[in-house]
């Protein structure tokens, strides 16, 4: 069954229960609100009908039953009402409406009573199809009674249009259900084929599906997710093509060198010259491979990254030492500002972080003109280390694909340090951001959770 004939079957199971319920509730409630004022409206009679008889009869005692009793006088014409009076003894001394002439008492009972029940089986609220009121007045007990069918029947045309309304309400409701369900499951819908067009890798066709609430923000998430998906795919192709074409120029050196020693094209001091290119390019291409399998691993083990606590000052100071030759070769001078972060420790594996830095600031080194500058502080609870530089900066266009894999500028060499540098920083937990600084260079800032 589709969903959206659950939703309106459930729906509509729910509302006939509720309706149910509150049809018998107030079934029951209306009844005994007309039977309350019935009751009420006799209480008054036979207040009346007391005043009357203190007037009109005087306190009888010791009457005969085969006497015939004496009609009592209504204050109103109620057709519907009957009044019995009774002595101590329970025999009937007056009664009304009066519809005999010659007959004992037991049969005048019987006949002013339209059903069967006797009058101490009014008196004593026994028989249930009548509603009665007592009132003790000086000639014995009045008794007041009538059928409750008049009240149920005013009671059952009441809830009869009440249902009539009731089903009405359903109906409206249902319709409205069916309407709002619609718009409900429509979206999810289109969002499933969308999601066919994932599962199917045609991430560039996934449409963003418009909606509102909770599942307008689940269809932007899967319009990103697919925006990210086609991007990673992009990347990854382009990763394929980037990795062939670097590893295809070394080789293609080696190989034509090679060769070239082997049929003797080069004598003298070329041959020579022809082997440092081939020990060159065979130190390059040991180092993109090492470099993209220590990707790799990243990416996909996780025993390579053995994480302790490690000093920050310890860290930047042998950032320095080991990039000092290549600072002195370049004519750069590197300044390093941590004021009192020396104690300070954060977690991360010692050798995978050394091994980010040195790429960081290496890389800073190919585009400086003079200085470089290393400043570390904490904030709020976090260390921020931010690599800067003098040089000409990063162009806007490549900032947003910088940390990627064999993304490089104009001077670099395998284009994967800094993707490196990326992948070890989060594996420690943190975050790393490339820009530009107000006044030119390049900024690259680094957070870690501090550990004090």
């Amino acid at each position: 069954m589709k969903l959206v004939h659950q939703i309106n079957l459930a729906f509509g199971i729910a509302m006939v229960l509720v309706l149910s319920v509150a049809g018998i509730v107030i079934h029951y409630v209306l009844l005994d609100h007309l039977i309350g004022a019935q009751r009420e409206d006799l209480r008054a009679m036979s207040i009346e009908m007391t005043s009357l008889l203190k007037e009109d009869y005087p306190q009888v005692t010791g009457v005969s039953v085969t006497k015939f009793p004496t009609e009592l006088p209504m204050t109103a014409p109620y057709s519907d009402i009957s009044a019995v009076l009774t002595d101590q003894t329970g025999s009937v001394i007056a009664a009304s409406p009066l519809t005999y002439t010659t007959k004992k008492v037991e049969t005048l009972a019987a006949a002013t009573i339209s059903t069967a029940s006797s009058v101490k089986s009014i008196q004593a609220g026994s028989d249930k199809n009548f509603i009665t009121v007592e009132k003790l007045t000086p000639q014995g007990k009045l008794t007041l009674y009538t059928p409750t069918s008049k009240v149920r029947t005013i009671e059952q045309a009441l809830l009869k249009r009440l249902l009539i309304i009731f089903g009405a309400a359903g109906l409206a409701m249902i319709l409205l259900s069916i309407f709002i369900t619609k718009r409900l499951i429509n979206p999810l819908i289109r969002l499933r084929n969308e999601l066919n067009k994932v599962k199917q890798r045609q991430f560039s066709d996934v449409a963003l599906i418009k909606a509102g609430g909770e599942i307008g923000s689940v269809a932007q998430s899967v319009h990103e997710m697919a925006t990210e998906l086609n991007h990673f795919n992009q990347v990854q192709k382009q990763f394929f093509q980037n990795a062939s074409h670097e590893l295809k120029t070394p080789l293609m050196s080696i190989s034509g060198y090679a060769e070239g020693i082997r049929d003797g094209v080069f004598e003298g001091d070329n041959v020579r010259r022809g082997l440092d290119i081939i020990m060159d390019e065979s130190a390059r291409l040991k180092k993109l491979v090492t470099e993209m399998t220590l990707l790799a691993k990243l990416d996909s083990e996780e025993d390579v990254f053995r994480s302790e606590e490690i000093s920050l000052e310890e860290l930047l100071t042998e950032t320095v030492e080991r990039l000092n030759p290549l600072l002195v070769k370049q004519e750069i001078t590197l300044h390093t500002e941590y004021g009192s972060l020396g104690a300070v420790k954060l977690r991360a594996d010692r050798d995978k972080l050394l091994q980010a830095m040195l790429n960081i600031v290496s890389n800073a080194v190919r585009y400086a003109q003079h200085h470089i500058y290393i400043h570390a502080e904490l904030c709020k609870g976090q260390i921020i280390i931010n690599v800067s530089d003098d040089g000409p900066g990063i162009p806007e266009e490549l900032l947003p694909y910088l940390f990627h894999r064999f993304v490089k500028g104009k001077d670099g060499e395998s284009g994967l340090g800094l993707a490196i540098s990326r992948a070890i920083v989060e594996r420690c937990g943190g975050l790393i951001q490339a820009g530009n600084g107000s006044k030119g260079g390049a900024v690259i800032s680094l957070k870690f959770p501090g550990v004090v």
